[in-house]
């Protein structure tokens, strides 16, 4: 039934069952129809324009304002005059010249050659957080960016309405804070759903070696509160993250206190700054999220390929495998090629985002990974647009950082404005593709893994003596055309064994409903056969991920039989709209599911359940 957009938000949250029910065939065919009359074909995309936004340069004239001082002075002390050419306040394509290069802090040394400097002339515009200061040689601190946080307060008469919330605490007791703004009634959560309008999460430094991306939140924060991108608040609601790893920051260490790489930890949630952005994602349900990093600048690629990398901006968005068709097509058209422009618009060069392993013998180019463990992936599998920006830093110390927070900035800025002229579409995409996801429990097959498509590309870098475009014909792995590794059918939920409370507690905090049996009774399932096993390091495109355990690699084959599901065994439906992020969990046999990761300890724990279940449920502590 080819049927058209239903603009309905999801009421929260986005329940499948009741506490305790009994489930019956005849009930679940109800929900299923009521919920969509078939996966396919996919309704007609909108062929609407986006409403246009007023030009921030009119509604905010470049006049002397007020904004947040250097800490430590008071706010009445500080006056400044935006610089015309920001793009906060310009469209897209009337960049101004920029002026000569500014490399370094004064006295540091270039990480390449003048030539190649002189390629990354700073922007018109500086960025005034603690952290780029005249004369400073450390980044912001954790202590005054939560200041930094604490001191934005709308201007007198503004209907912006701000909130510092703690979303939890490092794993040395460091606060997790965000920063909520909107023009709605409130900033609870209750408020932020009354209000209509969706809402887009930032986040930065989840890296603590990238800090052009917290510097760059700063700044967006300062703008939204009682700046220029406070009318976007007209429209959307927003939540800034500028550091989501505060302990890596501290050291200046791409990795938690623990040693673990927390963006390979975003379905595990093995540490606790994971866990927190999953709560945070799960209670806030935002439409769109982006995730703020640094890429490597010199390193692996100049002994691989005798190349400085060349680009401001590298960008992806979700690619993993059950990410809705509709989610990618809303991905690329309305905000990576919107994002691209704005990029141009302010003479900054971009590119697909991609990185090459740490094994100097192999020189194959891998665009971002496929495996379901980034935020980038995990949050497409949330049913929200999921954007990746890297800017180029990680090895170049404080070089260009003001063009690289600039470019994060209007990256960023791009993604706000996008949602904000698209909000009304992007909900429209959101039902519907809950709605098809939910239709999907019990039919037709599903992805269980999947893997980039070999191929070959000129690549351009930078000569690293004369600073000269270089053209580098590499092997390269293409994320953005998924090969279907294996597939099952789908099944209309997964049992789990009485102990697999560590998984329930995970998959509840990703935001899945999960079911307790309150009375035994039997089901028809799919169970797994171990065909053979054994351990191996965990990896992605890069080599091995940091702090990962070895994994249980195990081959396996279905055998469907009857089942005894006894009291205090658990069911997680698939006719929920995050059901394919239950599949990314459960199906044993891939290197990121809970079982190969221990939190299921035997593969008699899980089964794959094939009929609708007959049994009475309730919801679990």
């Amino acid at each position: 039934m080819n049927q058209p957009f239903d603009a309905l938000r999801p009421s929260r949250p986005a329940a499948a069952l009741p506490p305790r029910v009994v489930l019956g065939p005849l009930v679940l065919a109800i929900a299923v129809l009521a919920a969509g009359c078939s996966s396919t074909p996919l309704p007609p995309w909108p062929a609407n324009e986006p409403t246009p936004l007023p030009s921030t340069a009119q509604t905010r004239p470049a006049t002397p304002r007020t904004v947040p001082p250097p800490l430590g002075t008071t706010r009445a002390e500080v006056v400044t005059t935006p610089i015309a050419t920001s793009p906060l306040m310009q469209p897209p394509g009337d960049a101004a010249a920029a002026p000569p290069a500014a490399a370094a802090t004064p006295g540091d040394p270039l990480p390449y050659s003048a030539a190649v400097a002189a390629r990354f002339p700073d922007p018109a515009v500086r960025y005034d957080t603690p952290g780029l200061a005249d004369g400073r040689r450390a980044f912001t601190t954790n202590a005054e960016a939560s200041q930094w946080l604490h001191s934005l307060a709308p201007q007198a008469g503004s209907a912006t309405k701000t909130a510092v919330i703690e979303w939890g605490r490092s794993q040395r007791g460091t606060p997790l804070e965000a920063l909520v703004a909107t023009r709605g009634a409130g900033t609870s959560l209750q408020d932020l759903d009354a209000s209509g309008r969706p809402t887009v999460v930032l986040i930065g430094q989840q890296h603590g070696d990238e800090p052009a991306g917290s510097e760059a939140l700063l700044v967006i924060a300062r703008e939204l509160t009682q700046g220029l991108l406070e009318p976007l608040l007209d429209r959307i609601n927003v939540v800034v993250v500028p550091r989501a790893n505060p302990d890596g920051a501290e050291a200046g260490t791409r990795v938690t206190a623990n040693g673990t790489d927390m963006n390979r930890d975003h379905l595990l949630l093995t540490t606790p700054e994971a866990q927190g952005l999953a709560r945070l994602v799960r209670d806030y349900r935002p439409i769109a999220i982006v995730d703020a990093h640094e890429y490597t600048v010199t390193g692996r690629f100049l002994e691989k390929f005798g190349g400085i990398q060349r680009y401001d901006a590298l960008l992806q968005y979700a690619t993993t495998a059950n990410v809705p068709e509709f989610l990618t097509k809303a991905s690329r058209e309305w905000y990576h090629q919107p994002m691209v422009a704005a990029l141009q618009g302010q003479g900054l060069t971009s590119e697909w985002y991609y990185t090459t392993s740490t094994d100097p013998a192999d020189r194959r180019i891998s665009m971002g990974g496929t495996r379901p463990d980034t935020g980038r992936n995990v949050n497409g599998l949330k049913n929200a647009v999921s954007l990746l920006v890297e800017t180029r830093g990680v090895g170049i110390g404080r070089t260009h950082i003001q063009r690289r927070v600039h470019t994060q900035v209007t990256a960023l800025t791009s993604a706000l404005r996008s949602t904000a002229e698209r909000s009304a579409n992007l909900e429209q995409v959101r039902s519907f593709v809950a709605r098809d996801t939910v239709a999907q429990a019990c039919r037709g097959e599903v992805a269980i893994d999947a893997g980039p498509t070999a191929t070959q590309r000129d690549l351009t870098m930078l000569d690293p003596d004369t600073g000269a475009d270089k053209t580098v014909r590499v092997e390269w792995n293409s994320s953005l055309d998924l090969r279907t590794l294996a597939s099952r059918p789908r099944p209309c939920g997964y049992w789990l064994g009485p102990s697999a409370t560590a998984a329930v507690d995970h998959l509840k905090m990703l935001g899945l409903q999960v079911m307790r049996v309150a009375e035994q009774g039997s089901l028809l399932a799919d169970t797994y056969r171990e065909a053979a096993r054994d351990t191996a390091a965990r990896e992605d495109v890069r080599g091995t991920v940091a702090g990962a355990a070895d994994t249980v690699r195990v081959k396996v084959d279905t055998v469907r039989t009857a089942i005894d599901a006894p009291a205090g065994s658990f069911y997680v439906p698939l006719n929920q709209p995050l059901a394919n992020l239950a599949v990314a969990a459960l199906e044993p046999d891939t290197q990121n599911s809970y079982f190969a990761n221990r939190l299921i300890g035997s593969l008699g724990d899980t089964a794959r359940v094939m009929s609708t279940p007959t049994l009475v449920f309730e919801e679990p502590d």
